[in-house]
């Protein structure tokens, strides 16, 4: 679930609202349905090989508590057994092991923030970065957005070098000499 949530920045609620018809395996994909979505915003989004891997390995363990088709992730306990995961439980289990890891401000909601910060790093354009969260607002995305000194260095390095090679372009005439430019 961890690994889901981190691939499509899935919230709390999107995750734990997934249904065994909302995953397409074939192409890893799944299918945020409005219904579950902030903003009512459906939206489709892709999940690594790796995750692929360990929801194809969820899917048999899932067959031995429901065959059913209907929610994604299932209850285990006694009380609950085979019975959709709720929220509350999923916040117990990601604040346990938060816990045990030793990060005690990881929370649910800490993946979506990750995964959005990694698209940003990736050279994502904003909008673009919008679109696969489910914002409306590109305003909305910013605030998920938390890239260190070095990353936002490392940005203006990048532009500032295609800037450079722009001027050094235009300032080379037609017979392929250059002007003198003062700085």
């Amino acid at each position: 679930m961890l690994a889901l949530a981190y691939d499509a920045a899935l919230r709390r609620e999107e995750l734990c609202s997934l249904r065994t018809g909302d995953l397409d395996p074939a192409h890893r994909t799944l299918r945020v349905r409005a219904e579950t979505t902030k903003n009512r915003l459906e939206r489709v989004v892709p999940y690594s090989a790796s995750t692929g891997v360990l929801m194809s390995a969820y899917l048999a363990h899932r067959a031995t508590v429901s065959r059913a088709r209907g929610p994604l992730f299932l209850s285990e306990s006694r009380r609950n057994h085979g019975q959709p995961l709720a929220l509350w439980t999923w916040s117990k289990v990601v604040r346990r092991i938060a816990l045990e890891a030793g990060v005690p401000r990881f929370s649910t909601h800490t993946t979506r923030h990750l995964c959005l910060t990694d698209l940003a790093r990736m050279g994502w354009e904003l909008h673009a970065i919008a679109t696969f969260a489910g914002h409306r607002n590109t305003d909305s995305t910013l605030q998920y957005i938390h890239l260190s000194g070095r990353d936002l260095a490392d940005k203006l390095a990048r532009g500032m070098e295609h800037i450079h090679a722009w001027r050094i372009q235009m300032l080379t005439s037609a017979d392929g000499t250059t002007a003198e430019v003062s700085r």
